[in-house]
């Protein structure tokens, strides 16, 4: 996987210093009811290694520690203020929290920004004024902030150690994520509760742990994103720097894209926007808390695969054979090896055993665990082995004699000594996932899932990425002057002005205009009624019109059922060698361009075969888009018929997603069909949407 540009973050080092190891903490809200969140927090706090200071106003003495009636009453410096109040007290109290020159404050309070307009116009307020005070806030609305380095709990849930950073704007989500993590033998070296994103948002966090020498990767839970472009460029950072982020991102469904105006926009949900972002920096995109874990226990512990060729070593045939299943059925491949390879694993086992992949056997690891070391060593030499799927028994050897348990630990550990110094990849399926056998592993730096289905699925992520390149982050497009109209024909002519290539076409209003322009086109002809945007679905567009006879029939009965104020004459493309395409740009709110490529036509919603990308994109981007289609062998030639020209479709993409990209009041712009021939890429049609989603 290839690495883009490293991205500066802009620095708001201080808040976040205090937000994550500050010098002293005060709980605002500090009770004695312990079904309140200001009780909880207030004896994680007491009990942490930092002075803490407990603040209530009607109460001189809370859980056993004497209280101040405000922050301002603290005779001392104060970073880290967290805020457990009633919303009607939250303005005030953050006010106070500023006047005594408190760096960093959680709010744990709700009712704020999520609760309306007055809410959200209240919650801004109060985080302009934490921003000009040059502080910073998590939240509101958040369950707290937690760093297992610096010993500071400001939240109330507990967390194993280790060095994963969790970001989430879920507090159950959070707590079931890191239970996952746990049983994959990794812990949490941060984590932060995002709530509204009133000041801090998920790319000043991500930038925060990027920063973090203790932090190794990042698990990330979001449910909205407010600026695209910072996000997108935190998880460049964070990728570029070596640590991986695996993101669960809420909005699988198309709802989003219910009131889109185009095709293009329908195809669009936030999780379409969410994977182009991934795309674009490398970040791994999940469905489930479950899969989160799955991918993230790979990810620190697993080098990546140097292909698709998987190595199967099983102690029994049957797991050989239904782990051989599962990795063909995610698309990599169980080949026989090269006969070195056979000779030299076939050296190591009985005569019995299968040495041709999948490996088995027959026995053996029984009677001495350390084959298992032996074999894993010959597959790391091994030129035709991409990486290995360890499967089966070890772990329940143990069972049999304590000399066997020290034996299977013991060969455990030397394993994963030589998985790492070979650097090669090796995932281990193990029906004793819980035992000394796998925790060895697992500290020696191999993963170990208990189910074939989960190791498999792994090793296809590793794999892809592996092989994919990154789209990189996408250019800052200088605005031009904005339309003011999109319909059809000034769509088509604004975009001809742009460089996209259209048939030839008039504009006509009588009938005398008509047969003036025929006379000077090649046959067969195409009648489109303007100020319909949905005219094939009414029967608008008139095609294959090869006589002048046809045309004027073909215009009266335009004229009888729709009566269009001007009809677009057009040559009709030959597409008897040509693929049809599909290519639009939606704007998100968020992220900016989003640019589609797919199969088009009359099958656009039939197939639904598109890529997506942040846009603008450039002419090698769109080929990568490309090869992404599952149609991409339409486009290369199929049976029998010529390869189109690529090359002209993808300067087409480029020079459409550069002008959307120019025209930030453009909500969606799309090109369908776009027919693609031998010779060249030429736009049929074409359809602009202002406003509605910008």
């Amino acid at each position: 996987m290839e690495l883009i540009t490293q991205v500066a973050a802009p620095s708001r080092s201080s808040g976040l210093q205090a937000l994550f190891a500050p010098r002293s903490v005060a709980i605002v809200g500090a009770s004695d009811d312990p079904e309140k969140y200001g009780n909880w927090l207030a004896v994680r706090a007491v009990s942490g290694p930092r002075p803490a200071f407990l603040i209530n106003a009607r109460r001189s003495e809370a859980i056993g520690q004497p209280t101040f009636r405000s922050l301002s009453d603290v005779n001392e410096d104060v970073d880290l203020a967290v805020l457990a109040v009633p919303a009607a007290a939250f303005e005030s109290v953050v006010d106070d929290a500023l006047a005594a020159g408190v760096r960093a404050i959680v709010g744990i309070t709700a009712g704020l920004g999520e609760s309306g307009a007055s809410g959200r116009r209240l919650q801004e307020s109060i985080a302009n004024r934490v921003r000009e005070a040059g502080a910073v806030m998590l939240g509101p609305n958040c369950l707290g902030v937690l760093d297992t380095t610096t010993g500071l709990d400001a939240t109330v849930n507990s967390f194993v150690p280790g060095s994963i950073a969790l970001l989430t704007q879920s507090g159950n989500v959070a707590i079931d994520v890191g239970q996952q993590l746990a049983q994959h033998g990794l812990g949490i070296s941060r984590f932060a509760s995002l709530g509204n994103q009133a000041d801090l948002d998920a790319a000043d966090l991500i930038n925060a742990c990027v920063e973090h020498d203790q932090t190794k990767a990042i698990a990330l839970y979001t449910e909205g994103i407010k600026d695209g472009r910072r996000f997108t460029e935190a998880l460049a950072r964070a990728e570029n720097a070596g640590k991986p982020v695996v993101l669960l991102a809420a909005g699988r469904s198309q709802a989003s894209a219910r009131g889109a105006a185009s095709h293009t926009g329908s195809m669009v949900s936030s999780q379409t926007v969410i994977q182009a972002a991934c795309d674009a920096t490398g970040a791994e995109l999940v469905a489930s808390p479950y899969e989160l874990a799955n991918l993230m226990q790979a990810l620190v512990k697993t080098n990546l695969p140097t292909g698709r060729r998987i190595a199967v070593f099983a102690d029994g045939g049957g797991h050989a054979s239904l782990a051989s299943d599962a990795l063909e059925q995610a698309g990599l491949s169980v080949d026989p090896f090269n006969d070195e390879t056979q000779h030299r694993i076939g050296e190591l086992l009985p005569n019995s055993s299968g040495t041709a992949n999948p490996i088995d056997t027959a026995g053996a690891g029984e009677k001495d665990p350390r084959v298992f070391v032996r074999v894993v060593e010959e597959l790391g030499q091994a030129s035709d082995v991409d990486a290995t799927l360890l499967t089966g028994y070890l772990g329940g050897y143990g069972e049999y004699s304590v000399e066997l348990a020290t034996k299977e630990v013991e060969a455990a550990r030397e394993l994963a000594t030589a998985v790492n110094r070979d650097q090669r990849c090796l995932i281990a399926q193990l029906m004793f996932d819980r035992s000394s056998v796998s925790d060895a592993l697992r500290d020696g730096g191999i993963a170990v899932y208990r189910h074939v289905e989960d190791a498999a699925w792994v090793l296809r992520r590793l794999t892809i990425r592996h092989e994919r390149k990154l789209a990189g982050l996408p250019r800052q497009v200088a605005s031009q002057a904005p339309l003011d109209r999109g319909d059809y024909w000034n769509a088509r002519e604004t975009l001809s002005a742009a460089g996209i290539p259209f048939v030839r076409a008039h504009r006509v209003e009588t009938e005398a205009e008509l047969i003036h322009h025929a006379r000077q086109m090649n046959y067969p002809l195409v009648l489109k009624a303007l100020g319909d945007d949905h005219k094939s679905d009414r029967g608008g567009v008139m095609l294959n019109l090869r006589s002048e006879e046809q045309l004027i029939t073909a215009w009266a009965d335009l004229q009888a059922r729709l009566a269009p104020p001007a009809v677009s004459l057009e040559e009709m493309a030959d597409l008897s060698t040509a693929v049809e395409l599909i290519v639009g740009v939606r704007r998100d709110p968020a992220f900016g361009p989003l640019v589609l490529v797919g199969i088009g036509g009359v099958f656009t919603e039939l197939l639904h075969d598109t890529t997506s990308a942040l846009g603008p994109v450039n002419a090698e981007q769109a080929l990568d888009m490309f090869s992404g289609l599952r149609g991409a062998r339409l486009l290369n030639g199929y049976r029998g018929k010529p390869s189109v020209n690529l090359a002209s479709a993808a300067t087409l993409v480029a020079q459409l997603s550069e002008f959307a990209a120019a025209h930030p009041e453009i909500s969606e712009i799309e090109c369908n069909p776009v027919a693609v021939t031998p010779d060249r890429a030429i736009a049929l049609d074409a359809r602009i949407s202002l406003g509605q989603h910008s």
